[in-house]
């Protein structure tokens, strides 16, 4: 693995250009998402190869970009976690679906850590301005952390532990 800080700042360049123009569901940048992501990565401890996964994780699932493209530039890890974060929209959602989750299960732990992330970021997103989250957004955090469960890296333990805390500060339901 590099320390080198060259291959955050490519990988954030790369997913600004390859999200440009794309919006959030609230109006927002997309490219606002990935810089999350990266940060919740960086804080739990990631190297500049897992934060560089984090700024891309989106570009295979949904821009032009490709996985060569990923490994062109950032090398074969960082292609391959970003990889496992993207579902292959060419199968049948009813296939689709769970050949995604099978991939992140049977995937390296980076791509368990980059879901994690993503669905913090994504939890946390959603309840902006709401009382609480829907059920759909609380049954994917709850997926993440069952397929993290026996991951024992320093990263993927305290991603896990983050969004544990936003579940169980979560308001009762009415």
């Amino acid at each position: 693995m590099s320390s080198n800080w060259n291959i955050v700042v490519k990988a954030a360049s790369m997913a600004a250009k390859f999200h440009h123009g794309h919006v959030r569901k609230d109006g927002s940048p997309y490219f606002q998402h990935p810089a999350r992501v990266a940060s919740l990565l960086a804080r739990a401890g990631g190297d500049n190869e897992l934060l560089a996964a984090g700024y891309l994780h989106d570009v295979i699932e949904d821009t032009p970009a490709d996985h060569d493209d990923v490994s062109e530039v950032f090398g074969q890890d960082v292609a391959d976690w970003v990889g496992v974060m993207s579902k292959d929209h060419r199968m049948p959602e009813p296939i689709r679906e769970p050949a995604y989750k099978q991939q992140l299960i049977d995937g390296p732990w980076q791509g368990r850590a980059i879901k994690l992330a993503d669905q913090i970021d994504n939890f946390t997103a959603s309840m902006s301005g709401q009382k609480k989250p829907g059920k759909r957004r609380v049954a994917a955090a709850r997926w993440a952390l069952e397929i993290s469960r026996d991951d024992q890296e320093t990263v993927v333990k305290a991603l896990r532990t983050m969004l544990e805390d936003i579940l169980d500060n979560l308001p009762e339901s009415s």
